[in-house]
């Protein structure tokens, strides 16, 4: 087993990701190639590759199909899964929030969401919040959240197809006066908290990377196991940096280095991964 592999797996079985966690993975990266099913057989197969054995894949998808991510289907007398359509929305979203994520520029503006839940639907103000959260805006006031300017169709989709629309209005801003702006955002978010997010991910792929800069060749087994690995440990943290200006950030942010070593990877791994999927989806 090549080197990378076996950091790659550590690191998962040292409180990386679950088997849930990775089975997402997969079917965000492969099955909608297939409209979004794949056989259980398939599944089986596939998160073999990534040291997970089958009962815990059965026990994984169990788990998701009470959470509406995945739902039952069977195609030609094949039992398998398919992704629920909120779960493909959100895949499409996460799609640009992952590998076409844009940082704001100096002096861009501000999107700012105002909400207000009666206490007879405390259960809508949760799923807000948590949306928003998602989204990556940070808390400005009771009730007041605010993000780049760069997220406004995005939030203006969520919040829509989740029909929370009519409790929020959105708004376009530009801080003019009062308050230092740096000291404003690390109040708003928890910077601290994602510097240490991102160092943790720089320590776990950076010996990663290193071992692939120094082949020749990408062999699709290992390739398939550390880009999985790696996109499953990568896909959360771009919702918790909405992409905020550098300038407003501390200095040294690693943000910048955990972004291009993600890039690195995805660039090097993506089609041999690809091609390792496909071998076995199509087995």
């Amino acid at each position: 087993m090549p080197v990378t592999t076996e950091r790659a797996a550590g690191a998962g079985r040292n409180g990386g990701p679950q088997p849930r966690q990775l089975i997402v993975t997969v079917y965000g990266l492969y099955a909608r190639e297939d409209h979004g099913w794949l056989s259980v057989s398939s599944v089986v197969r596939l998160l073999a590759d990534l040291g997970v054995d089958e009962p815990a894949v059965r026990s994984s998808i169990s788990r998701l199909k009470r959470r509406d991510v995945l739902r039952s289907s069977s195609r030609d007398g094949v039992a398998g899964y398919a992704l629920a359509p909120a779960t493909v929305e959100i895949l499409r979203e996460g799609d640009i929030r992952i590998f076409d994520r844009r940082r704001a520029g100096s002096g861009e503006g501000w999107l700012l969401v105002v909400f207000s839940v009666p206490e007879s639907e405390r259960d809508k103000r949760h799923t807000l919040r948590t949306q928003l959260t998602r989204l990556g805006f940070g808390t400005a006031a009771p009730g007041v959240w605010i993000a780049p300017e760069h997220l406004y169709d995005e939030t203006v989709e969520a919040l829509g197809r989740l029909g929370l629309d009519r409790y929020a209005d959105v708004f376009k801003a530009h801080h003019l006066a009062f308050g230092d702006l740096t000291s404003e955002v690390g109040r708003w978010w928890d910077l601290d908290g994602l510097q240490r997010r991102y160092a943790e991910f720089l320590a776990c792929y950076r010996p990663v990377w290193r071992c692939w800069s120094r082949r020749r060749t990408t062999p699709p087994v290992a390739a398939f196991v550390d880009y999985v690995r790696v996109l499953t440990a990568w896909r959360r943290l771009p919702y918790l940096d909405p992409g905020l200006p550098l300038d407003l950030l501390p200095q040294g942010w690693n943000g910048v280095a955990a972004g291009e070593l993600f890039a690195a990877l995805h660039d090097r791994l993506r089609d041999p991964a690809h091609d390792r999927a496909r071998t076995l989806i199509n087995r």
